[in-house]
Order: structure tokens, then sequence, then C-alpha cells
């Protein structure tokens, strides 16, 4: 069995932190009961932290023509694709609570195309499978193909950010060998 590299970026303690920080990892802490170990260890850079959590709240907190199941559904189906054992765990997490389904995350994460999902949201993770995996061959053909689902071009823009955006976040988490909490592995799943 191949063990995880050593951590060679060592996530700081949280008191050591700049004030804004500490403050989001306490908030984060008091509303889930534990700290996300994507916010310790992207606590190693303060400014990169700042930024990636700027960009993940405006891609994956706001309203659209997007819901946030559906924002999920994109980050564990190309988390998957990407082999990011973090994301895959984490965000199916939220996945299961966001879609009230226990189900349905690991299904997209297995293979999306047979999980129980609409046609439309099928139209959406192949759009976002490509981008993920071959943005270089994205053509007119893809946009024609996913608008012909109900997607507005702010939608179309919003799949594309998400699948870029967790690319990025996909290979950190696979450099840094961060791990996913044990607690995400049991949330949602069962009924409160």
């Amino acid at each position: 069995m191949t063990q995880p590299a050593p951590k060679r970026f060592r996530a700081p303690a949280i008191d050591t932190l700049p004030d804004d920080i500490r403050s989001r990892l306490l908030a984060v802490q008091e509303k889930s009961g534990f700290v996300p170990n994507v916010f310790l260890t992207l606590a190693y850079r303060p400014d990169e932290f700042r930024a990636f959590f700027a960009y993940h709240d405006a891609l994956m907190e706001k309203d659209g023509g997007l819901t946030k199941a559906e924002r999920e559904m994109i980050v564990v189906a190309t988390s998957s694709a990407n082999q990011c054992q973090y994301c895959v765990i984490a965000h199916g997490a939220i996945l299961r609570i966001r879609a009230k389904n226990p189900q349905l995350a690991d299904q997209i994460a297995v293979n999306y195309r047979k999980a129980d999902i609409t046609p439309r949201q099928r139209a959406m993770l192949d759009f976002a499978m490509k981008v993920s995996a071959e943005a270089h061959r994205v053509s007119e053909t893809d946009f024609e193909a996913i608008a012909g689902h109900g997607f507005s071009d702010d939608d179309i823009w919003d799949i594309a950010a998400i699948s870029a955006f967790f690319a990025l976040s996909n290979r950190m988490a696979n450099v840094t060998a961060m791990r996913p909490n044990d607690e995400f592995y049991l949330m949602g799943r069962l009924p409160k």
C-alpha cells in the first residue's frame, strides 16, 4: 500500500495565524464542530488562503441558475476524475447534505453517467468534465448542447469556473497530501 507523502507543508498553529484567518477558522469550527483540513493546509500561505476562499465563496455560495447541490455535484465529479481524495470526500459530504440524498455523492464519484440525476444535470456534468479534462477542446457545439438544457451563459460560466477552480484545488490537495477529516465520512449519510 502506498503511503501519503510526508507533510512537507506544515499547517501553522491556529493561534499564530493572522486575525482574519484565525477568526474564519474558529467560525468554521464553531459551525461544523471541526476545522476542515483544507483550511489548515492553505493557511500555510495566508495571502493565497484569502484569495482561494474569496474565489471559492464567490463560486459556491451565491444564488443563480445552479443550485448549491448542483455546484457540489460538479466538484465531486471533476474531483473524482482528478483523483482528489480530499475533495471527493469533503464535497461528497456537503453534497449529501445539500441534496438531502445519502447516496448521490457516491454515485457521482464513481460514475456520474449512471447516477440518479436529471438529463439536465448529466449535461452539466458532461460539460464540467470536458472543461476539467480537455478545456482546449470546448467548442461552440458544447455551448449549444448545454444551452439546449436550459443553462444560461452565466450558468455555463459558473460550471466552467467551478471546474477550473477545483482543478487547482485538486492539484494542491494532492501535492500537499491533504487528507479528509474523519468527520466528513459520516456526514449526511443518516437522518438526524
